[in-house]
């Protein structure tokens, strides 16, 4: 039921039932209300208003008497007019429109639905817990905290303690933070690489700097900051060498810049065992960003930061200051997640059906395209000319599938192919898609 839109002049001379009936003339007129819409009752309006009940019955009554409106004994009052316009019906999402295709993205994981009951305990624990009466401490919940501290000393080889880590919002939160916390400067960005970070930087205005993916970068002279994925190079799939590594910690430590490492999908390689974080190394250098996304749900939006310490102090009393916290529900049911052996669970799950569903992906496309680097984690990328590319997009389209070029993740690189996601999609819809890829290759 619609609230009335309608302000009564006291100081006018038309009377306030006249002009009460004047303004829902007028809504019908305009099709603000439809053939069909029920008005609220004459007492509800009038404590609305602020009227004496009589103002709002009169009203009615006129309006009735004249068609506009109609009263149906034991119902309400509905716009009856026959002048006034029908409500239309919303315009359903055709097959192919963006928002009905199913994604095959880089970013969607695999949740077994057999970990469900996992999830439903963990918020029920929520729901009956109590919550801080105030603001909680900015770096986020404590017992959180521990939890990934020993986490990430456990399977990352960062050891680290629980005053050391930053819950976030996700990676872009920590990598606004960051960036909010550094000196003036560029900074250095794969190309291709992550979208989201790259206009993460542009909107801190600052400039980014572009780095061919997969090439050296040994010095960070002029540069704030490298933002790199060394784990599993976001979309090319490199992981980044020992040499490499140590010339970027090198370049770092000689300009005074900061390492900004992504490390969003490490625990879901299985070609090899996963690759320690490049924080294992240095933490005086590195910032490391980690997240809930890829493991659990990227609408959890949470995620975590372990920064150098004068880093990290400058961003606490910022969001200290800012109020800029993460939702105390979504952290407290992440610990439960955590404690309960969830986020082990739908881990090693996810990796098995990666590791099953690489070698489809592998097949179906080996015959028409290159593979950009190591098939590992919940995508892989193709390199093959543009135009077929687009053919084989058009194609998936038409399936009702929405597949990335890889062209949308360059700046300045010319490369061009397929990016292909396989985790948040059922074993089904991975076989259709892949059917409609080839389809689109095989004709273009």
């Amino acid at each position: 039921m619609p609230t009335l839109p309608v302000r009564l002049d006291r100081d006018s001379s038309v009377p306030l039932g006249r002009q009460l009936s004047e303004r829902i003339r007028r809504l019908v007129q305009d099709g603000t209300f439809t053939r069909g819409t029920r008005l609220p009752s004459s007492r509800a309006l009038a404590a609305d208003l602020g009227v004496s009940r009589s103002v709002t019955e009169q009203a009615y009554e006129q309006l009735v008497a004249e068609g506009w409106l109609e009263a149906r004994r034991g119902s309400g009052t509905y716009v009856g007019s026959e002048a006034a316009p029908v409500a239309r019906p919303r315009p359903q999402a055709s097959p192919t429109s963006t928002a009905s295709r199913i994604r095959l993205d880089t970013g969607t994981p695999w949740i077994d639905p057999r970990h469900r009951a996992g999830w439903r305990r963990a918020w029920r624990e929520v729901s009956a817990a109590t919550p801080p009466r105030g603001y909680d401490d900015p770096r986020g919940l404590l017992a959180l905290r521990s939890a990934l501290a020993e986490r990430l000393t456990r399977t990352r080889g960062v050891p680290c303690e629980p005053d050391e880590v930053l819950i976030t919002g996700g990676t872009t939160d920590g990598l606004r933070h960051l960036l909010d916390a550094l000196p003036p400067g560029p900074v250095a960005v794969e190309d291709p690489g992550y979208r989201a970070a790259a206009e993460t930087v542009r909107s801190a205005h600052r400039e980014v700097h572009d780095v061919p993916a997969g090439q050296p970068l040994t010095s960070l002279a002029g540069l704030a900051a490298a933002y790199v994925t060394p784990a599993h190079q976001h979309p090319l799939g490199h992981v980044m060498s020992a040499d490499r590594r140590l010339g970027l910690l090198a370049g770092a430590r000689a300009a005074g810049a900061v390492v900004v490492e992504d490390d969003y999908d490490s625990e879901f390689r299985y070609d090899v065992a996963p690759v320690p974080a490049l924080a294992s190394l240095d933490r005086e250098h590195v910032a490391y960003l980690g997240t809930a996304s890829k493991s659990v749900a990227p609408s959890l939006r949470l995620g975590w930061l372990l920064a150098p310490a004068p880093l990290l102090e400058t961003i606490c009393r910022a969001r200290e200051v800012r109020h800029d916290g993460v939702s105390w529900p979504v952290q407290r049911a992440f610990l439960a997640l955590l404690r309960d052996g969830y986020v082990d669970q739908v881990v090693r799950s996810a990796r098995r059906v990666y590791a099953e569903r690489a070698p489809r992906v592998s097949a179906a496309l080996t015959p028409y395209a290159i593979p950009a680097g190591p098939v590992a984690g919940m995508y892989s990328t193709w390199l093959l000319p543009h135009d077929r590319a687009l053919a084989a997009q058009a194609a998936a389209r038409r399936a009702g599938f929405e597949v990335n070029l890889l062209a949308d993740y360059c700046r300045s690189s010319e490369l061009t192919g397929l990016v292909v996601g396989f985790g948040g999609v059922t074993d089904a819809e991975l076989d259709a898609a892949l059917a409609a890829l080839a389809r689109g290759l095989e004709d273009g």
